[in-house]
């Protein structure tokens, strides 16, 4: 698909990995939709690249479905969609006081990163599947975001690592689900990326993490998870794959 003239949903599209998408997304000439429950930092974002903020909850219906309708009603109806919002936490399972991890963070995490995926999804869907198809039948497609936490979690992942590991599992099925409406999905799972929450480490840290990455030994530049998300919207036959995105990283136990 040509990106050139489309609008474009980037969830978590204020900071992070989900601002260098949505930078290199208008870059290449769509219409940005930046959706961030953050909505200072989506209308820098927005503001820089001509694009229109949105404040979004992704795990909740009603929020997601009026963050479609706001950027239908100013850029038309979109054909790509980029669902990057997500969080993360840790907790052992069971605590250096002896108790049981709180279950609420878990489904906390579970909620967000993957319940707000299929949310997102399913509406993205219903309203992409409408459109006139363009070459070889495709209306659309969609970038999800996991984690090669999904593969290895380490010590206290459990939670971000199962809500991971469930958008990898949910893609394959998803993309043959939406083959008939000429929908793809693909998934990358990124490993350490030098997103705030890591630039805001000291130096020394930032460094241990980076020499545990095969090859380049450093953290990932956000722009390269963002040309990667472009990519799979260019290439056509990309669907139904989740794409490790790491240095060759498999992360160790702690």
């Amino acid at each position: 698909m040509n990106i050139q003239g489309q609008a474009a949903l980037v969830t978590g599209g204020g900071s992070g990995l989900g601002e260098a998408t949505a930078r290199e997304l208008a870059r290449l000439g769509a219409k940005v939709a930046v959706l961030d429950l953050n909505m200072a930092n989506a209308e820098r974002v927005a503001a820089e690249i001509g694009g229109v903020a949105v404040h979004c909850n992704v795990s909740d219906a009603d929020s997601m479905q009026h963050a479609i309708e706001t950027a239908t009603a100013v850029h038309g109806p979109a054909r790509i969609l980029m669902q990057i919002a997500g969080i993360g936490t840790a907790k052992r399972v069971v605590g250096k006081d002896g108790k049981a991890a709180p279950l609420d963070e878990f489904a906390k995490v579970i909620t967000v990163n993957l319940i707000g995926t299929y949310n997102a999804a399913r509406l993205f869907a219903e309203a992409c599947s409408k459109l006139d198809p363009l070459e070889d039948g495709a209306r659309g497609v969609m970038v999800f975001t996991a984690s090669v936490a999904a593969f290895d979690g380490q010590v206290g992942q459990q939670a971000y690592s199962a809500s991971k590991a469930g958008v990898v599992g949910m893609t394959l099925p998803m993309a043959r689900d939406l083959a008939q409406h000429g929908i793809r999905v693909c998934t990358i799972a990124p490993g350490l990326f030098k997103t705030p929450l890591l630039a805001s480490l000291p130096e020394p840290v930032q460094q241990s993490l980076a020499a545990s990455i095969p090859f380049p030994a450093r953290l990932g530049k956000p722009s390269e998870f963002a040309e990667l998300a472009c990519h799979i919207v260019h290439n056509d036959h990309l669907n139904g794959e989740v794409i490790r995105l790491d240095g060759a990283l498999r992360m160790a136990p702690r």
